[in-house]
């Protein structure tokens, strides 16, 4: 896996959200690795810069050929290259934040490795699995991105994602946005896309959920309604909710101080630095 790994002390890994790249996290690795955390930084499977495993039959004549090739990058198997990264860097446990996609990483995490993480930072999160209409979308964005590229997504990402305020007073968050969707290759997109597609309900693991847990939401996501937040919070216990005003999905991008601070205000109330 492509990583970042800067600082030392208690680890923090940011899982990073959909179609974007551990690049998004960079305030937050910043942040935190100036103030006594080692901060560990991903790109997930098929995403970023980690993209041979889901790169397969580029040279194929037959676009049909290439579709079918495309494999599944699962949930699953992107938390156990998280485990996975984590024994390469001879991390026990850590605190996993994840954002969006991430969250679903995260979730499996602790689902099949409990003892890896100490607490969680959920960030625009989401339990329930996929229903008919989800598949259907997300097979169709899968295979639309097959035959046209990243760029049709820049539109509806900016539209869907990202807060008025941001929108208008931002420019350089949406030229960040824009720049992280078009350098995403396309075929691991539409694996990730398939993955979270198939993706498990994580609703009746919530109760089993035993380690401190932090869930954040913007105020102005176009993806994640206050109920996707609030099922997880009143599910998990002892969880807390923060919804960050005039900040989308990607809250941690368009209200970088307010994240950050929230962030570490949680790390040290519980003790984890």
């Amino acid at each position: 896996m492509t990583f970042d790994d800067k600082g030392s002390g208690s680890a923090v890994v940011l899982l990073h959200g959909f179609p974007f790249n551990r690049s998004m996290w960079c305030k937050q690795i910043d942040f935190l690795s100036a103030r006594g955390y080692r901060v560990i930084a991903p790109d997930l499977r098929g995403l970023g810069e980690n993209v041979a495993q889901t790169s397969v039959c580029d040279s194929s004549s037959s676009s049909d050929h290439r579709l079918e090739s495309v494999p599944l990058a699962t949930m699953e198997a992107m938390a156990r290259d998280v485990a996975a990264l984590m024994d390469e860097l001879k991390i026990d446990s850590a605190v996993i934040c994840g954002l969006s996609m991430g969250c679903y990483v995260a979730f499996e995490l602790i689902h099949n490795f409990p003892s890896r993480v100490n607490a969680l930072i959920l960030c625009g999160p989401r339990a329930q699995g996929s229903d008919e209409a989800e598949k259907a979308s997300r097979e169709a964005q899968a295979q639309r991105v097959l035959h046209e590229g990243m760029g049709f997504a820049v539109e509806s990402i900016s539209t869907n994602l990202l807060a008025a305020a941001t929108v208008r007073d931002k420019p350089d968050v949406g030229a960040r946005v824009t720049e992280m969707v078009l350098q995403t290759d396309p075929v691991g997109a539409a694996a990730a896309q398939r993955g979270m597609a198939a993706r498990r309900d994580y609703s009746n693991d919530l109760p089993n959920i035993k380690v401190p847990t932090l869930i954040v939401a913007g105020g102005e996501d176009g993806v994640r309604t206050p109920a996707d937040a609030e099922f997880i919070e009143r599910r998990i216990k002892g969880s807390q909710l923060l919804v960050i005003d005039d900040a989308g999905h990607l809250m941690n991008m368009e209200q970088p101080e307010l994240f950050n601070h929230a962030m570490l205000d949680f790390l040290n109330r519980n003790r984890l630095n």
